[in-house]
């Protein structure tokens, strides 16, 4: 199949149809997809970046997590992150050595948890500044045809032997729900909208689809399409949108930073972009998520029910996942975590929110049986 003819968005699925994009998925990558759908229904479910690699105070010891410790039950859905993959690192950008996650991700995904993995890049036109070089010109670099091109491949070579290497016991391939290009309307990476045109994301995310299922052939990916919470409108959400036939999820980011005690913006902000997503899920068919949010130090006792359940109210998403709990920041001068941990402010309402019937941790979601086909 030549490229050139994914260069415009079109639909290779009827409306109806409940199935990944990527037409030649696993079994178990096309039951998750039509199993999430069916699963909104009863609930989201809750997901934590690094869960199994390190928590508060501790780092790399088996079976723990601050979540479980907190609720009695493993989180839903499992983050990870890819960013230093494509340079032959052995860890990626937030020191997780990408062996270990190998592992993580296998024991997440055998107990019957979902995994989503995020790719912070570095930028084509050098280290230094990671994946936040805002360069004009980077995402055009490595395009087909572009100066950067075939490095760019080679990135992607990269990223398609960590995916075929997710397996479990049995050898069958780990479905994945894949975030590239994540907050993608922000203009902090070199992929934001002031660093690229619209068309110009779009070729990228489509060569990034192609490139991996036809020429790497890797189809244990759900795709997940992610822009931050600066959308008004359905319109400013979809102006990069890449065709439903490259997207499975439509998500966004939005994090808490006001004081919840005095202000609901949150509530009000994120209920009405969950309700343009509803309707733009239902017009294309698509899986919803809030890939990532949270209130650093969660400092408001009854954050997560009184402000994450009330912002979610009864918007089907399949899941809501926060960030990581790295402890004390180094570099930050200050603690850095998204999810409780034993002792914290929040523990007692986590344990309210973990007990209402529609947030959906690992135990909950194992009895669903996700993969089967």
């Amino acid at each position: 199949m030549c490229f050139l003819g994914l260069l415009l968005p079109g639909n290779c699925l009827l409306a109806q149809d409940q199935a990944p994009c990527d037409k030649n998925a696993t079994p178990q990558t096309a039951a998750l997809c039509r199993n999430l759908k069916k699963l909104a229904a009863k609930g989201f479910m809750f997901g934590h970046q690094d869960d199994l690699a390190y928590g508060v105070n501790w780092r790399y010891e088996n079976g723990r997590s601050d979540v479980k410790e907190v609720a009695g039950d493993y989180p839903a859905v499992y983050g990870w992150e890819l960013g230093g993959l494509e340079a032959n690192e052995d860890k990626n950008i937030d020191g997780v050595p990408f062996k270990k996650m190998r592992q993580f991700i296998k024991e997440g995904y055998e107990r019957g948890g979902v995994i989503t993995i995020s790719w912070h890049a570095r930028s084509p036109f050098g280290a230094q500044k990671g994946a936040w070089d805002t360069t004009h010109g980077s995402v055009a670099s490595i395009l087909p045809a572009g100066i950067n091109h075939e490095l760019f491949k080679t990135w992607l070579d990269e990223l398609a032997k960590f995916f075929l290497s997710l397996k479990n016991s049995k050898g069958e391939p780990t479905p994945v729900l894949f975030r590239p290009f994540h907050e993608l309307t922000g203009n902090w990476f070199w992929w934001g909208r002031n660093a690229c045109t619209p068309e110009q994301f779009k070729v990228l995310y489509r060569f990034v689809k192609y490139y991996l299922t036809e020429v790497k052939k890797v189809h244990n990916l759900l795709y997940v399409y992610n822009t931050s919470a600066d959308f008004k409108t359905k319109a400013e959400f979809l102006e990069r949108y890449p065709g439903d036939d490259m997207v499975d999820m439509i998500s966004f980011d939005t994090y808490q930073y006001d004081d919840p005690a005095k202000s609901d913006w949150f509530i009000k902000n994120t209920g009405f972009q969950l309700g343009l997503l509803d309707e733009m899920a239902a017009e294309k068919n698509k899986l919803t998520a809030i890939a990532e949010t949270g209130y650093e130090q969660i400092p408001f006792a009854t954050w997560w029910t009184d402000v994450l359940s009330k912002a979610i109210g009864q918007h089907r998403i399949s899941y809501v996942l926060v960030w990581r709990n790295h402890g004390y920041n180094e570099w930050m001068k200050k603690m850095h975590y998204y999810a409780p941990y034993k002792g914290q402010t929040s523990e007692a309402d986590f344990i309210k929110f973990y007990q209402q019937e529609n947030t959906l941790f690992e135990q909950d979601v194992a009895k669903e049986k996700l993969y089967s086909y």
